[in-house]
């Protein structure tokens, strides 16, 4: 479980091809790796992978062929990548609850300056685009964000400054397509309401 505050930003240095998927070698920057073991969580872009090997600031990843055919952002050597390490209890909550698991990949349609702030504007899949609302949160390239305003299958974010500096959401543009992770809590209120009317009927 994540929090969706990314702590430092990596950078994808290898991609080694596994029988089905790949092994990815991540450059974790300043990420304190200090109390990571092998087996352990670290988000990459908001996807929730398991570490394998270790090597300095070098981290191994193994990504699934189905991993990469459901996110973005995890093919390409030079990517920079939003990194998280998994939560401990202990932690302060500074965004919303994450899994990690990617609902869907979404479409920039819009990232421009507005003073000093950006507005992120994205087309979400229309599957999971009813889960998206207004002033709820939402997880963009694993980062936790809240929603402005929405219109359909579109939503739009304000970026502070701070949120575009410290993370790879700086290079987006109309186009880029970004990991969305839908908030956990409209998941299980969607199932609720559907189990009642199966139930009813």
């Amino acid at each position: 479980m994540f929090s969706g505050i990314v702590a430092a930003c990596g950078r994808i240095e290898h991609i080694a091809p596994l029988e089905d998927g790949v092994r990815l070698t991540v450059d974790a920057g300043g990420l304190d790796l200090s109390d990571v073991a092998i087996g352990d969580s670290i988000a990459n872009s908001g996807v929730c992978l398991t570490v394998v090997a270790r090597d300095g600031q070098r981290v191994n990843f193994d990504v699934s062929r189905e991993t990469l055919n459901c996110t973005v952002g995890l093919d390409t050597v030079g990517t920079e990548v939003n990194l998280e390490k998994a939560l401990q209890l202990s932690d302060r909550l500074g965004g919303h609850l994450v899994t990690g698991h990617v609902d869907g990949v979404g479409e920039v349609l819009k990232f421009e300056p507005i003073g000093e702030s950006h507005e992120l504007v994205i087309r979400a899949p229309a599957a999971i685009a009813g889960y998206i609302a207004k002033k709820g949160s939402v997880t963009v390239n694993g980062v936790s964000l809240t929603v402005n305003r929405v219109e359909g299958t579109d939503f739009s974010i304000n970026l502070i400054p701070h949120t575009v500096a410290v993370t790879n959401l700086k290079h987006l543009a109309a186009g880029s397509r970004v990991n969305l992770e839908i908030d956990l809590i409209a998941r299980y209120v969607e199932r609720m309401l559907a189990w009642r009317e199966e139930s009813a009927q």
